[in-house]
């Protein structure tokens, strides 16, 4: 995958530079959406030069992939506080919530944000958050998952592509509520067989 970011920011005010860019592009997006998004406006609105921001970003597409990856990494971040809290079934819908409310932005943002990290990151990105989530949560003693990387892999992928599928198909109309519960129990039914054929597999 092309490395989106050009200069890698090492000192505290070029990270300073990226965040009040990053920030500015995310405040664009929530009071006009893509609509005249470009690297003009974010420089202006960042408080920086065209040239500073070309400095850290090849162009938009760059900006936007950086801030859907940091968006991303906070959300999985949560996740795994809340796996190494409650490892058990109960845990199921705290980790919806936080997939359906921890993103940052309105519903519009969010689309754009996971457009921009699958568009750039596809495949490879859904990998590095699964194997992230999987390397924090193994050797801890609150957390046990005997299942294997398949069933892990399951748990992990599911909700994120069926919440993208549901926001980018707001003309179906779903009522989050609705839509959180049968999630939850969608994943709680799996959580469950795979419970019952590990103790079958014991007996």
């Amino acid at each position: 995958m092309t490395e989106k970011t050009r200069r890698k920011p090492r000192q505290a005010r070029a990270q300073a530079t990226v965040e009040a860019i990053l920030e500015a592009t995310f405040q664009l997006l929530e009071s006009d959406g893509l609509t005249d998004l470009t690297t003009n406006h974010i420089a202006d609105r960042a408080g920086v030069s065209i040239g500073t921001l070309y400095q850290y970003f090849s162009d938009r597409e760059a900006i936007l992939y950086a801030l859907s990856k940091r968006q991303s990494d906070d959300v999985r971040k949560m996740i795994t506080a809340l796996v190494l809290e409650a490892p058990e079934t109960s845990g199921v819908r705290a980790i919806i919530r936080a997939l359906m409310y921890g993103p940052k932005g309105s519903p519009q943002t969010r689309l754009i944000l996971s457009d921009a990290l699958f568009r750039s990151g596809g495949s490879d990105e859904m990998s590095r958050q699964h194997y992230a989530f999987l390397e924090s949560v193994s050797g801890q003693q609150s957390f046990n998952f005997p299942h294997g990387r398949e069933a892990a892999f399951i748990l992990t992928h599911t909700a994120v592509q069926l919440l993208r599928a549901a926001a980018g198909e707001p003309e179906l109309q779903l009522n989050p509520d609705v839509l959180e519960d049968e999630l939850v129990h969608l994943l709680e039914s799996y959580i469950e067989n795979l419970n019952t054929r590990a103790e079958r597999a014991r007996a």
